[in-house]
């Protein structure tokens, strides 16, 4: 392995830690540029987030949208569901839209619930939670959020929390969120929230909903954050021009 990596010109690297493993085997051709998910993550905002349906469904209304679900994160979610105030709207988009599981889904929401396969001619204003049986959707979706869950904390693997991050919301994962560098930042400067129990999740979205300046403060440290590590894309294409690479 160590002969092929020899061959590579250059080398562009996320952080100190991969350089420092490159040097650690002779090779000193390395930029440390960042991670070019930030410069994608970030593009999010500069096209048409519009969902028409989203704009019905949340009105004037909070809305939580949770993102890649598992079961074990649903469970949080159904108990905060049903002890949410009318007022507050509900997104679940599921790792899993397999209809056994969607129905199960929709059978255990205590609140009137609706699924995105389903909503044709509804009037969405009506439904507290909507279910989102499809893909493809989720990242419009986290632009109506006021708040985001994410799933994957409690067992599967952490999905990914830039998406909502970037519209600069609170999010809110389970508690194994390590080995995910964003995550493990975000957590410790405090625009990612974790939750290990219902009892927290309820505890926590009370808050959020119930202080709207300490609401905006946490989702405007992930905005912060998206922005100051964007850029990894344009390091590594003025190097490569700049050195005739290509």
């Amino acid at each position: 392995m160590r002969g092929v990596l020899q061959q590579v010109s250059h080398f562009f690297v996320q952080n100190d830690t991969s350089a420092a493993l490159l040097r650690s085997i002779k090779i000193e051709t390395i930029s440390i540029t960042g991670d070019t998910r930030f410069d994608r993550v970030s593009e999010i905002l500069e096209r048409d987030n519009t969902l028409s349906f989203m704009t019905q469904f949340k009105g004037e209304h909070n809305c939580i949208v949770a993102g890649s679900t598992w079961p074990e994160d649903e469970e949080l979610l159904l108990a905060a569901i049903q002890n949410a105030s009318d007022s507050v709207k509900f997104v679940i988009a599921p790792h899993d839209i397999k209809e056994e599981h969607i129905q199960k889904l929709h059978a255990s929401s205590t609140k009137k619930t609706i699924l995105y396969s389903e909503m044709e001619q509804q009037d969405l204003s009506n439904y507290q939670v909507l279910i989102i049986d499809t893909i493809g959707l989720q990242t419009k979706i986290y632009s109506y959020a006021d708040i985001a869950y994410i799933g994957g904390g409690f067992a599967t693997g952490l999905h990914n929390t830039l998406e909502p991050a970037v519209f600069g919301i609170p999010v809110i994962i389970g508690p194994q969120y390590h080995g995910f560098k964003e995550a493990e930042d975000l957590v410790s400067v405090g625009g990612i929230k974790v939750v290990t129990t219902k009892e927290d999740l309820l505890q926590l979205i009370d808050t959020l909903l119930a202080d709207l300046k300490y609401r905006t403060e946490v989702g405007d440290i992930n905005a912060a954050y998206i922005e100051h590590n964007t850029g990894a894309t344009h390091k590594i294409v003025e190097y490569i021009n700049s050195h005739s690479l290509l």
